[in-house]
């Protein structure tokens, strides 16, 4: 598209979901600029006695946290799914009032003992833990005959709806594979029948060509806000390799997924001086012991914020009932993402120290 065309109305459309969302950037001319950012400038409590999920408390369900040194993992206290869910009755059969029976489970990853950190703040090797952590539960849960899918997930922040600011995510491993990552499967197979390639493998390919909406790389992964998004900051992680699932991670992939991480977090941070919320997950192939060439791991950011600290992006009005749209273009927001260092804001700068700089590929 060229810049006339880029600056008007238009539409673009997703490949992964087979749907459009609506690109307005002359709304950006607006005279409302929104809120000035606020630095949080809130102490660091390391650990907090009130906190479930800090190291040696009490959950809310009674359960005791032991003092763990790293990573965490526990079955959910309040699980939206469980093993044993029985089949609902059948009902009388009229085919517009159709339920199922969905067993799974629900667990917890505590990412840190400590209380005040975020995978931001987090040291590379802490993050790398957490990742090998992701890869033992996903082995572990797919490989069980009722699971049909292994969902990984971090809710950051309480815009975003995290009942706890402790350092963690969730892991739900669900019978039947969830609406998002179905609609995924279907584009990423139908692309792959007509084209027998992989439709990821080749919109990373036409991305790394045009390098207009790269934010971070490594030798692994990179990160780049997708030319269809509907988040103002919406990013999209890609394996470079063509990987089905994080099950089959090799330890380079590993250390690749954990800096990419670092590295994307800390972007979000530094954008309003904030820490930074998002809803953040992984989409991989089921684990129903099929083959899926068409599957090609990869990862979602989607951050709330919009134009500072508090001013967020509400999805209301035509883009419930019509379709999605977004006012700043994903070129301008990658290019805004990229151009942030690689330092995270809170920390001091040492006379003479030397770091990371912005849009840098690390290895």
């Amino acid at each position: 598209m060229n810049e006339a065309a880029l600056s008007s109305p238009h539409r673009r459309f997703n490949p992964l979901r087979g749907d459009w969302v609506l690109v307005s950037p002359h709304r950006t001319q607006r005279p409302w600029q929104g809120e000035v950012s606020k630095t949080d400038t809130s102490p660091a409590v390391h650990y907090d006695p009130a906190c479930y999920l800090c190291p040696g408390n009490t959950r809310a369900g009674g359960h005791q946290t032991p003092s763990y040194t790293s990573v965490y993992v526990f079955d959910n206290d309040y699980a939206a799914l469980l093993p044993d869910s029985p089949a609902p009755p059948a009902g009388d059969a009229d085919p517009l009032l159709h339920a199922e029976r969905e067993r799974g489970i629900c667990r917890v990853l505590c990412f840190h003992p400590d209380h005040s950190l975020t995978l931001s703040r987090m040291p590379l090797t802490a993050i790398q833990q957490v990742v090998e952590e992701w890869i033992a539960q996903s082995r572990e849960l797919g490989s069980r005959p009722e699971i049909g899918y292994v969902q990984i997930f971090e809710n950051r922040g309480a815009m975003m709806g995290s009942s706890n600011p402790h350092p963690h995510g969730q892991i739900w491993a669900i019978e039947h594979v969830p609406d998002e990552p179905a609609r995924e499967m279907n584009q990423l197979a139908a692309y792959h029948r007509k084209h027998s390639r992989c439709l990821l493998c080749d919109y990373l390919k036409t991305e790394l060509k045009q390098r207009a909406r790269i934010v971070c790389e490594n030798d692994t992964f990179v990160a780049l806000v997708p030319f269809w998004a509907v988040w103002p900051f919406e990013t999209l992680v890609l394996c470079r390799t063509h990987i089905p699932s994080i099950d089959a991670f090799t330890p380079d992939l590993t250390r690749g997924l954990a800096d990419i991480l670092q590295q994307m977090t800390t972007r979000y941070d530094n954008l309003f001086n904030t820490s930074f919320p998002y809803t953040m997950g992984f989409h991989q192939q089921p684990s129903d012991g099929q083959s899926h060439p068409e599957w090609h791991f990869h990862g979602h950011f989607y951050p709330p914020l919009l134009r500072s600290s508090t001013v967020r992006k509400f999805m209301v009005g035509f883009e419930m009932l019509g379709m999605p749209q977004r006012d700043i273009t994903p070129e301008s927001a990658a290019e805004r993402l990229a151009a942030l260092p690689a330092r995270h804001y809170s920390e001091p700068v040492s006379p003479g120290a030397t770091h990371v700089e912005s849009g840098q590929k690390r290895g």
